[in-house]
């Protein structure tokens, strides 16, 4: 196969490379990487990972989520003000310091969807509870210029793994909108299944809507997430630098 990118691939799940954290398991890591089929798009494949957001995420972070309104407002959560308004300077000094400090706490993991090294989305992990419950749940949102190229399955395969084999929960729920299939075709591709329907759950757009609920336990299946995707041909495998000459 074609690798123009330098990296070797490989089909299996890579071994943990470092011991979990004892108080905040998960954070801040950074996820393997995987390598998407190639496709008229993008003829020579995407690499995908997850890493912790940072500082410096704040201008790729405003760029995009403005540009992408028409595509973000109608499944997100009531924005205060002006689209515009929700992501200044100001809003992302704020953001940024919510969810960095929710993460010292343990209370959440706010990663980066990078794809080719560049900022193109993010996935969090959410009130997550260890214990009895030990559980979170999974949300995302991805760039429109990757709109169709698996990236929100990779991305979401990634989470869930993270979610299950580094913070080391045992269930993770999500929501998705019934005008918002797509989101609901990454989740069942990632092996989610639905629990229920919640009725006017969460203000979205200006109103009370309505969410399918659904969810994943760690012993539903054998195989990770990403393993799962590999084998359906949504994931071509891990990527891993080989040495050059």
């Amino acid at each position: 196969m074609f690798n123009p990118f330098g990296w070797r691939l490989a089909r299996l799940s890579p071994a943990d490379a470092s011991e979990r954290h004892p108080y905040h398991p998960g954070w801040p890591e950074v996820t393997p990487m995987v390598l998407l089929p190639e496709s008229k798009q993008f003829p020579r494949g995407l690499r995908v990972r997850l890493r912790p957001l940072v500082s410096t995420d704040k201008g790729a972070w405003r760029t995009q989520r403005i540009e992408d309104e028409k595509f973000l407002r109608p499944v997100e959560p009531t924005a205060v003000g002006s689209w515009k308004d929700a992501h200044s300077e100001s809003s992302w000094r704020s953001h940024f310091h919510y969810l960095g400090s929710s993460a010292r706490s343990g209370l959440l993991v706010p990663m980066v969807i990078e794809v080719n090294g560049q900022f193109a989305g993010q996935l969090t992990l959410g009130n997550i509870q260890h214990g009895g419950i030990s559980d979170c749940w999974i949300g995302y949102w991805v760039y429109s210029k990757y709109t169709g190229a698996g990236v929100a399955t990779a991305a979401c395969g990634l989470g869930v793994d993270h979610a299950f084999r580094r913070i080391g929960l045992h269930r993770i729920t999500a929501t998705y909108m019934p005008e918002n299939p797509a989101s609901g075709k990454v989740l069942m591709a990632n092996g989610f299944r639905e629990e229920g329907y919640l009725r006017r759950n969460l203000h979205i757009d200006g109103a009370w809507r309505d969410h399918h609920f659904v969810a994943l336990t760690r012993e539903e299946y054998s195989t990770t997430a990403i393993d799962r995707l590999c084998a359906s041909g949504r994931v071509l495998g891990y990527l891993a630098r080989t040495k050059r000459a």
